[in-house]
């Protein structure tokens, strides 16, 4: 085979521009697990001479090491590059290539078909025009083909080339292609699709690939490639409202300062009128600069920087807007979740959201429903886990600007990650505005936590018990209230057997339902901090998470956490309750300790060992602490 050779052209700068001319498709592969998705993208780098002759002869060699037999070629090495991937046959990552016709250029993905990295075919699916659903003729449409379909839809993509392949191993059967077909179709006739293109395949022989096959004569449909040169995708960005997050505030010097960011809707000019959000506040556009110099009109895809007539506050994250069709602007949302984890997702807990170039702390306030990627039923649910699908209300702790994902994809999407680890946990895709969003004020009293405080002659705080069950959290606390009230203080306990009893009764003892359950309490606390109490709160509080969430509600200085530490075989002789042998015996379910984690305190302010000092040992060292913290003195 020869290698790849350009189109002769008069000079370099002809060639180039005739390139930038080419339209450009992106698409993704995927279905389930050995499908031949890379197989498939193999063999079109190979048919549109894409692969030099060096790199013939490599993949040749590394076709015999992996056992293909004879001459004939494993396509698939060419996008397998992880050793990983190589020795067990699957698609790991997501693989990017390049490659181009005389018609058009290609950006493919090769994304994974094992359950385990959807996360990853997520992530090729979110930037695609089209998706190459790859189905072994001999399996038919399994639970996989369903789930990245479903995903495929989700994340807007409205053109699908079902790949029926593996064609040669059934005998090249008309019946077999169309019994699979009708199948696909049935299940996606409500996913919203404007097109689905169905091609019996062969991607290991050739069929209809580049070519219409002989080995199919029933079939009068186009071959791939003819296809994907051929294919409307239409793009309404530049026909939509003006829309640019800004990335940077570009201030080179005290006579520039400009907001630099890629456009992603619409086009802007000199003299237009734009909205910053979330602040509302509105100027003209000065100049719009672009690395070559200042540019009459900008567009949909630009990267520029924009000065103002007017001097706006504006930072990273704001987005710049049409005046007259400004994005919405919202803290508050229902939002369709991927959830990418192996760790399960719990409402309650906060997270990192990053939209655009905003990130800010983002709760699941309710778990609606998750959705059946058999069926798309809606069904029951607390909390995703990996792979699920469902509807959720987050809550932000600020405003944000957005467009929904239907009407924008990259305005209304969005990533969430764990703050612990760093990791994308999940993916989103913001479908409306609550509207108590809009409703909801705070309102400004003009009584004061320091004027309530002061009354009571105390500065107030949370004491946050926290331990395994069986470790002293209620005995000691009990006994510190006790003694605030003999001097006076004005306190409250909130223990956990007692607020399970009214407040929580509602809630069990999963992991989902313990998150709930601290972020309750921290709403309470915060409450009693602002009615100027000393708060006492007894909870395990396993998680270091949602202990951390509860600091964060109050100001600095207000929550104080004491670790209350005994050893598990200690506690377990304290085991007065009898919890511990249940547990033991398998009839407690979710029990701290046991089967559940408990995650201790790694700076607390305060670090009792009960099996070490007595109660009321243990009462006195608290009381001195905050004694010498000047909580139980008159504020100034």
């Amino acid at each position: 085979m020869n290698a790849y050779a350009a189109p002769q052209f008069s000079n370099i700068e002809s060639y180039l521009d005739s390139q930038l001319r080419k339209s450009l498709l992106r698409f993704i592969t995927c279905g389930s697990v050995d499908d031949g998705k890379s197989t498939m993208i193999g063999r079109l780098l190979y048919e549109s001479k894409m692969i030099f002759d060096d790199q013939l002869a490599s993949l040749k060699n590394e076709s015999k090491k992996f056992g293909t037999q004879g001459e004939e070629i494993d396509f698939a090495l060419l996008v397998d590059g992880l050793a990983a991937e190589r020795e067990q046959g699957i698609t790991i990552d997501v693989a990017y290539r390049f490659f181009s016709t005389d018609a058009r250029k290609f950006i493919v993905a090769d994304t994974p078909g094992h359950e385990q990295y959807t996360r990853n075919m997520a992530t090729g699916a979110s930037t695609a025009d089209l998706a190459i659903v790859m189905i072994d003729a001999r399996k038919g449409v399994l639970t996989q083909t369903r789930r990245h379909s479903f995903i495929v839809s989700l994340v807007g993509i409205k053109h699908v080339v079902l790949c029926i392949n593996k064609m040669d191993l059934v005998g090249y059967s008309q019946e077999t292609f169309d019994a699979i077909r009708a199948d696909y179709q049935e299940f996606a006739k409500d996913l919203g699709f404007e097109s689905i293109q169905a091609i019996p395949v062969s991607a290991l022989k050739g069929d209809n690939i580049v070519e219409r096959s002989e080995n199919t004569p029933w079939y009068d449909g186009p071959p791939i490639m003819t296809y994907l040169d051929t294919v409307e995708i239409r793009s309404d960005a530049k026909e939509k409202a003006f829309r640019m997050p800004v990335q940077w505030v570009n201030r080179p010097n005290l006579d520039f300062r400009g907001f630099a960011g890629q456009i992603l809707s619409g086009a802007v000019k000199p003299g237009d009128k734009v909205r910053a959000l979330p602040s509302g506040k509105s100027s003209r556009v000065e100049r719009v600069v672009a690395m070559g110099g200042d540019l009459d009109e900008a567009v949909e895809g630009h990267s520029v920087t924009l000065t103002l007539e007017d001097e706006i506050d504006i930072s990273r994250g704001d987005v710049l807007c049409a005046d007259n069709e400004p994005a919405e602007v919202s803290d508050q949302f229902q939002a369709t979740i991927l959830w990418m984890s192996d760790g399960e997702m719990f409402p309650g807990r906060s997270y990192v959201m990053k939209i655009g170039a905003r990130e800010c702390q983002v709760q699941i306030t309710e778990q609606k429903y998750k959705i059946d990627v058999n069926t798309r039923a809606h069904e029951a649910a607390k909390t995703l886990h990996l792979n699920e699908i469902g509807v959720c209300n987050i809550a932000l702790d600020r405003e944000i600007a957005f467009d929904a994902y239907k009407d924008n994809r990259r305005m209304g999407g969005f990533i969430i990650i764990d703050r612990m680890t760093n990791e994308t946990v999940g993916m989103g895709l913001i479908n409306f505005a609550l509207r108590r969003a809009s409703n909801i004020h705070k309102q400004t009293l003009d009584v004061s936590k320091d004027v309530r405080a002061s009354m009571k002659g105390q500065k107030p705080v949370i004491l946050w018990f926290t331990g395994l069950s069986g470790a002293g959290k209620s005995t000691v606390a009990n006994i510190v209230e006790k003694r605030l009230t003999h001097m006076g203080k004005h306190t409250y306990t909130l223990d956990g057997d007692n607020v399970r009893h009214g407040l929580n009764h509602d809630l069990g003892f999963t992991d989902a339902d313990r998150v709930e359950n601290i972020r309750r309490v921290g709403e309470v606390s915060k409450l009693m901090i602002d009615a100027g109490l000393i708060v006492l709160v007894s909870f395990i509080s396993p998680f270091r998470a949602e202990r951390r969430i509860v600091r964060q509600m109050v100001e600095d200085g207000e929550f104080w956490e004491v670790f209350v530490d005994a050893p598990l075989e200690v506690a377990e002789r304290r085991d007065v309750k009898g919890l511990y042998k249940k547990a033991r015996a398998g009839e407690i379910k979710n029990f701290t300790g046991i089967d559940s984690p408990y995650e201790p305190p790694e700076d607390p302010e305060l670090h009792i060992e009960t099996h070490k000092l007595s109660p009321d040992e243990a009462a006195d060292l608290v009381l001195k602490r905050l004694e010498a913290a000047g909580f139980l003195v008159q504020p100034d």
